[in-house]
């Protein structure tokens, strides 16, 4: 990748509003009909590469399609993009790559073509796992730079909500940032005013969470403000972010699901974002580490972040028994140690304490206890994402120990389901008392869009998959 300039966000060329009732065309459409094909032809090779499995074939043919209606190419073309998105011309991508960079609308900032992309793939209120891996691809194949993708992100997502900040005399900063963030929203809601005189986007049953957008004219034009006024604009952020407009902390576990006595979402972060992360704690123990959110002060996944807190009397109870075994051990390695001194008589007369002498009956009952539980969790929290409980957007999961095995109960138990598809971003696994065969990961394919990471101890070897799946 070439060098570039990373002293300050890079914002493209920003399209003026258009007059009242004639919103503007999207980016993607200024290009010519020559590159609008290249740009295609690209997501779609870019698709069958990033998705080959056969499960995964109707989501490629479906946005290719919908992204040749969006770039107003001829439906003659729809074979050939079908085809890429199948997996033909694969080879080409490099090609398509520097003909798309030689467009005077993307030579100077390849990131119009990134907005475009991001537009089309909100535009239904739906934020595909798969599309943001798309859109991370894309702007890897056209050079943009990655650390700017969450700022379009976060911009895209303050367009359509009302800011109800006070301005501070005290934040010149802030203001700054907040400038190039109104830059930002001109240029990005010109595919939403598009679809803003009287297409509903993405209606789901009720609409309660309503979007004012009164002053948005002042930055976006009279026709994009109408866009976010609209139905449409409601749609969206209703469908984005779940029908209660809370989040997942919006859900609570009203009676007991089965061995589960406790299942929550504790935020760890108070900003809002067009992806989340959640975090699973493994195990609790006294001082530092007594709650479920310590282990991830410093976190910095996404700026929406939560943590799960499950079955805290068990986990307490694991932990305890850990620090236990640990400060056995600590006092096994001094005495080995007085062994080489002049005390090594002494010593030699000591007697090891009982509990070192029968381990397993200090940790093997809450250790079997949250072995169980933590899959019957892993199982809950699958039916929770599945049912959009943290709206349409794309989620990553961390955990370690216990918490990288409800994970994994969790991946497994999604993949069972004909709708799994995506949901979960990217997974991390710290440490999973799980199986290891491949046999019982392959079905994990379906269900995770980006990467699975799964670190251990030996060595610090990560397992990887063919594919899209890589060390890191």
């Amino acid at each position: 990748m070439a060098a570039r300039d990373r002293s300050g966000p890079r914002l493209p060329r920003v399209a003026e509003p258009g007059v009242e009732g004639e919103p503007r065309l999207p980016t993607g459409r200024e290009l010519t009909e020559a590159n609008r094909f290249t740009y295609a032809a690209l997501c779609g090779i870019s698709l069958s590469q990033l998705f080959p499995e056969p499960e995964q074939r109707s989501f490629c043919t479906d946005f290719v399609a919908g992204l040749v209606k969006w770039l107003d190419l001829s439906e003659a073309v729809l074979p050939t993009m079908t085809a890429f998105a199948s997996g033909l011309g694969g080879e080409g991508a490099d090609v398509f790559a520097e003909v798309l960079l030689k467009d005077p609308i993307l030579k100077d900032d390849p990131l119009v073509i990134i907005q475009d992309l991001l537009s089309f793939s909100l535009k239904d209120g739906h934020y595909d796992a798969r599309a943001r891996v798309l859109i991370y691809h894309m702007a890897s194949l056209l050079r943009a730079p990655l650390e700017e993708l969450d700022l379009l992100e976060e911009t895209f997502l303050e367009s359509l909500k009302e800011s109800k900040e006070e301005d501070s005399e005290s934040a010149e900063a802030s203001r700054k940032k907040k400038e190039n963030k109104r830059k930002w929203k001109r240029y990005l809601l010109i595919g939403l005013a598009t679809v803003g005189g009287g297409t509903v986007i993405g209606v789901t049953g009720g609409l309660a969470a309503p979007l004012v957008a009164a002053g948005a004219a002042t930055v976006i034009g009279s026709a994009g403000a109408a866009a976010l006024g609209s139905a449409a604009g409601i749609a969206i952020m209703t469908s984005l972010f779940g029908a209660a407009g809370a989040g997942l902390t919006g859900y609570k576990m009203k009676k007991r699901v089965g061995a589960i006595e406790e299942f929550t979402f504790l935020p760890l972060t108070e900003g809002r974002q067009l992806h989340i992360t959640i975090a699973i704690t493994g195990w609790l123990a006294s001082g530092k580490y007594r709650t479920f959110s310590a282990p991830w002060a410093a976190l910095a996944c996404s700026r929406e972040q939560y943590c799960l807190a499950w079955e805290a009397k068990y986990l307490m109870e694991l932990g305890n028994a850990l620090e236990t075994i640990l400060s056995g051990l600590a006092n096994m390695v001094a005495q080995e140690a007085l062994k080489y001194t002049v005390l090594s008589g002494l010593v030699a007369a000591l007697t090891w304490p009982a509990s070192l002498l029968s381990v397993a009956n200090v940790i093997d009952n809450p250790w079997g206890v949250c072995l169980h539980r933590s899959a019957e969790v892993g199982k809950h929290l699958a039916h929770i994402l599945l049912s959009r409980q943290q709206g349409r957007r794309p989620v990553t999961l961390i955990g370690f120990s216990l918490g990288a095995r409800v994970i994994y109960f969790c991946l497994q138990e999604m993949a069972q389901e004909k709708d799994c598809q995506g949901i979960i971003e990217d997974v991390v696994l710290l440490g999973a008392p799980v199986d290891g065969e491949a046999k019982h990961w392959e079905p994990f394919r379906k269900v995770v869009s980006g990467r699975i990471v799964n670190g251990y101890c030996r060595s610090a070897a990560i397992w990887t998959m063919p594919g899209r799946w890589t060390s890191s």
